[in-house]
């Protein structure tokens, strides 16, 4: 009995520390148009991590690539609003890709 109660344990604790870790860094990113003919898209991470470095892209409605950067030191990027339907695309790497299509963004 003293076994599985100590087997039981440990498989809760392996559990939790799988769950926490395997939600513990979900991209974030919320973009808003300026009212100046800017766009400012805030990221970072749900365990709170910066977003610094962060590679962005606005492409246009065919896909193509129209404006490329990063985000700065505080996990912002500012970019002219392009005309027409547009996307931003913050590119964390595989699994951390978070798109906000232009119809979204508003002052």
């Amino acid at each position: 009995m003293k076994k599985l109660l100590v087997y039981s344990t440990g498989f809760l604790l392996v559990m939790f520390f799988c769950t926490t870790y395997a939600f513990a860094h979900t991209p974030l990113c919320s973009c808003y148009d300026n009212g100046d003919g800017t766009v400012t898209c805030e990221g970072g991470f749900s365990d709170g991590s910066s977003a610094a470095g962060i590679s962005m892209t606005v492409k246009d409605k065919s896909g193509k690539a129209i404006i490329e950067g990063k985000m700065n030191e505080d996990s912002e990027f500012t970019f002219k609003k392009p005309k027409g339907d547009y996307k931003v695309v913050f590119d964390a790497g595989p699994g951390h890709v978070v798109e906000v299509p232009g119809s979204e963004i508003t002052e």
